[in-house]
């Protein structure tokens, strides 16, 4: 049970942050292209590629803060602050694995089907917009 406290307060944080950050860059940089979301997501993968080596097997932390890092930063904080973060270090897992069409495939079908995911639901959103009055 205490894993899912740290991951919600995790997520709480990185939530938060993202929001922060993201209106933060947005605000300085201007908002025709997305450089908030870009901003956070590359700050995430880079912070959850980092946490995932120390994390791992062969890293430099002990089996507890492993557990406690996994937790409460990679799934909480970073999960919360991006999910392109966890997206990015999967698939770089799948490569160091040697991996390859499966890392492709990883970023081919997530990029394709998280595109047409959005398209779809603004079309339904857009259709429920326009039954207003019904």
């Amino acid at each position: 049970m205490l894993a899912y406290l740290w991951v919600a307060i995790g997520g709480a944080l990185g939530s938060v942050a993202r929001y922060g950050i993201g209106g933060l860059v947005a605000q300085k940089f201007g908002e025709t292209f997305p450089f908030g979301t870009l901003a956070v997501n590359v700050t995430g993968s880079f912070i959850i590629g980092f946490l995932g080596a120390l994390a791992s097997s062969e890293g430099r932390l002990s089996p507890q803060s492993r557990v406690f890092a996994t937790q409460f930063f990679m799934t909480g904080v970073c999960g919360g602050f991006t999910t392109f973060s966890s997206f990015s270090l999967q698939t770089i897992n799948l490569v160091r694995d040697g991996e390859w069409l499966y890392a492709g495939g990883n970023i081919l079908f997530s990029v394709l089907l998280c595109l047409i995911a959005v398209w779809l639901g603004y079309l339904l959103g857009s259709t429920l917009n326009s039954m207003k009055g019904n």
